[in-house]
């Protein structure tokens, strides 16, 4: 199985949603917060090639996007989003 990571913060309604969103598809992750760790926010911006916004959302250390990306990849159909989500 691929390692998903989700950079969150607290207080942002869209971490939540992801994170509910790949609960309820059966995958697992590990989130980072970036609010309290300003090492894993300058992770988050060097692996996202400086996007400052969240949640961000890689697996095995691609960035992936975020919240947007994923809902659209669930659009296209399980398939689509297991080959991002799940690549092996």
């Amino acid at each position: 199985m691929a390692k998903i990571e989700i950079y969150t913060t607290q207080i942002c309604p869209y971490c939540v949603q992801i994170k509910d969103f790949l609960k309820r598809k059966g995958y697992e992750y590990s989130e980072i917060r970036v609010d309290l760790d300003d090492a894993m926010r300058d992770k988050m911006l060097e692996l996202t090639g400086g996007i400052r916004t969240v949640p961000q959302v890689m697996v095995d250390g691609k960035h992936i996007g975020d919240e947007d990306t994923l809902f659209a990849l669930d659009k296209q159909g399980k398939e689509a989003l297991d080959k991002v989500l799940n690549p092996s």
